[in-house]
């Protein structure tokens, strides 16, 4: 499974990119509003700190308005994806994106039925909010099981790019469903790695060790 992080802070994406797994970056409008910078700025310099997908999202609505924007994003880096609402007016703008070339990630996704038509349509990614869906009584996780099988039984090429990840089982749980993709904000990346097992033994043999006669 890739592992891309959810956010627009430069810090996290480097801190992240040290380990030598991270695959991509999903960005939207209320992650790059957080960093007080140009949008066009935010986006050039994480493609050039991230060299994998790095998701740049569309804030136009209508059909006309999204493909110049698409465009206009795409031409950003060459590792840009552009992000699009599954509404009926992005269906619309993925079909034609991905017919220019374009990739693309669909975002804000809440059921299979959506996601079978995006990868209908010809997305890149689908990004189902698993965090979403649980906040709302549904259970998230089994979108992305129903998602998966889906696009198996068909053999779409669209990816499932599980988002709205809010803790570590999430993550465990994407990936034994066969998730492509799981994009983390970086408090949970990090607790995905940390366990108190981990540091409480290391601890122990570094306590140990200094009782070894020098």
């Amino acid at each position: 499974m890739k592992i891309f992080l959810d956010t627009a802070n430069v810090g996290e994406i480097k801190e992240a990119a040290k380990l030598g797994f991270l695959d991509g970056v999903t960005t939207n409008p209320t992650l790059i509003a957080k960093e007080k910078r140009k949008f066009e700025d935010a986006i050039r310099e994480i493609c050039e700190v991230c060299a994998g997908p790095v998701s740049a999202e569309c804030i136009t609505e209508r059909f006309e308005d999204l493909m110049p924007e698409a465009r206009r994003l795409a031409k950003l880096a060459s590792n840009v994806v552009v992000k699009i609402p599954l509404t009926r007016e992005g269906l619309k703008a993925v079909r034609a994106c991905s017919q220019e070339g374009i990739k693309v990630n669909v975002t804000l996704c809440f059921s299979a039925n959506q996601a079978l038509f995006a990868a209908k349509a010809g997305a890149t990614f689908i990004s189902p909010f698993i965090g979403r869906l649980d906040d709302a009584g549904h259970e998230g996780m089994q979108v992305i099981r129903d998602i998966v099988q889906i696009y198996r039984n068909y053999a779409f090429k669209t990816e499932v790019l599980t988002a709205s990840i809010r803790h570590p089982l999430h993550v465990l749980e994407a990936a034994k469903a066969g998730s492509h993709v799981a994009t983390l904000p970086f408090a949970v990346f990090e607790k995905v790695i940390a366990h108190p097992l981990t540091d409480a033994g290391v601890a122990k043999f570094l306590e140990d060790y200094r009782k070894i006669p020098r």
